[in-house]
């Protein structure tokens, strides 16, 4: 435990189902359990060191919120014991300890004083608190009174200014709308370059692997596997693939997401958020958004034109290549790439990538674009299908591309 900012030993979580409200009764008169368990969370045990970077993976109903939600103490194991070395900042339900009569600056004192601190500590980070929320005089007003981007605002701030050790993120990296999920994801890669242990939920395999040391596959309520994040996540995405196939995407933020992001938040200061202004798709002589192409001939030219915003670094650009299953075949980054975007001579970022003799075998194809922070993790915009590609061939290869390859005469 000397190293381990974590460490679980046979945690579990289950629920008493009874199958008729009156077996409640006649199990307090007989003393004899009328009920049924439901294991929400099976027996597990693993440690995570200070510093470390844990992801969280698993499908719907794995048991990944209830395993987070026992280390952030919202709700109370079963089975089992947990040490926890550091205070603890959790990212699950933002401002489930708001009193929505209270103001918003004597929530900040609740809150705050629910996580230990006295009322001199929070003095001393109220102003820090109230400045990165961004909400203005409505500091002042009942909280049921904000909207609910203020209220996810105040709630974020709060939860980073308590100075943790280690910090639980619950699916989402940021918070908000556009120009403050840019803020919050800032704050919370600079607990990660800072050392801070983290434990990262999300079903976005691209950003786990970004982020995550190690990763914990949660099946069940039970741990299935734990290990480097390529091995643990190329096994379970080829079981998800398997299992239900859908639509695989950049971009992994549901719809309702978007519209949490987009939100106008009451604020003094609004800011610009980089934003794809145009695509242009080429080949040949010939501009547009659908293509005939001919495998291993064609040259493919994407262009991308973006709006830089304001008060962040470039951007970069990713492109991806789906097949009609929406399974991505293929994708690069200009980050991967090692590319530096510039800006044109009106001011607008700018990206040209070009696939010479463009590798696909026959079929239909379509390209998304998505426009991403400096570190190719923050999403700010896709375009989903934004081109569809259609693949002639002259050969008889199969499959969805032609790798590079050579044939060798073994009597030379």
């Amino acid at each position: 435990m000397n190293n381990a900012a974590i460490s679980l030993k046979c945690v579990s979580k289950f629920y008493k189902y009874y199958e008729k409200e009156i077996d409640r009764i006649k199990e307090i008169l007989t003393g004899n359990p009328r009920y049924q368990q439901i294991h929400a969370l099976k027996p597990v045990s693993f440690e995570v060191a200070k510093g470390e970077v844990l992801g969280v993976i698993g499908q719907n109903g794995a048991g990944k919120s209830t395993l987070l939600k026992v280390l952030a103490k919202t709700i109370i194991p079963s089975t089992g014991e947990i040490q926890i070395n550091g205070r603890i900042a959790a990212l699950l339900e933002l401002g489930a300890s708001f009193h929505p009569d209270m103001t918003g600056a004597e929530n900040v004192y609740l809150s705050c004083a629910i996580q230990g601190l006295s009322k001199k500590e929070i003095a001393v980070i109220y102003d820090e608190i109230v400045a990165f929320a961004e909400i203005g005089d409505f500091i002042e007003r009942p909280v049921k009174t904000y909207s609910s981007g203020m209220f996810v605002r105040l709630a974020f701030s709060i939860a980073t200014h308590i100075d943790p050790e280690i910090l639980i993120i619950d699916e989402a990296l940021s918070v908000g709308d556009g120009a403050f999920s840019r803020k919050s994801f800032d704050r919370i890669m600079d607990f990660k370059d800072a050392g801070k242990t983290i434990l990262f939920c999300s079903h976005s395999m691209y950003q786990v692997e970004a982020l995550c040391d190690r990763v914990i596959w949660l099946e069940k309520g039970q741990i299935r596997k734990v290990g480097s994040p390529v091995d643990v996540i190329t096994q379970y995405s080829e079981l998800v693939r398997m299992a239900s196939p859908k639509e695989e995407s950049l971009d992994k933020t549901s719809n309702e997401e978007k519209e949490n992001f987009q939100q106008q938040v009451e604020s003094t200061d609004v800011k610009s958020i980089p934003s794809i202004v145009d695509v242009l798709v080429r080949v040949g002589d010939k501009v547009g958004n659908v293509h005939k192409v001919i495998s291993g001939e064609s040259d493919l030219e994407i262009s991308v034109v973006f709006d830089p915003g304001e008060g962040v670094p470039l951007a970069s650009v990713a492109i991806a290549f789906s097949g009609g299953d929406g399974r991505i075949l293929s994708s690069t980054g200009s980050v991967h790439d090692g590319v530096v975007l510039s800006l044109n001579e009106k001011g607008q970022g700018v990206a040209k990538v070009v696939f010479p003799q463009l590798a696909l075998l026959r079929g239909n194809y379509y390209l998304d674009i998505a426009l991403l922070c400096e570190k190719g993790l923050h999403l700010y915009e896709t375009i989903r299908r934004a081109a569809e590609i259609h693949v002639e061939q002259k050969g008889l290869e199969r499959g969805f591309v032609v790798l590079p390859h050579r044939w060798e005469n073994m009597n030379d």
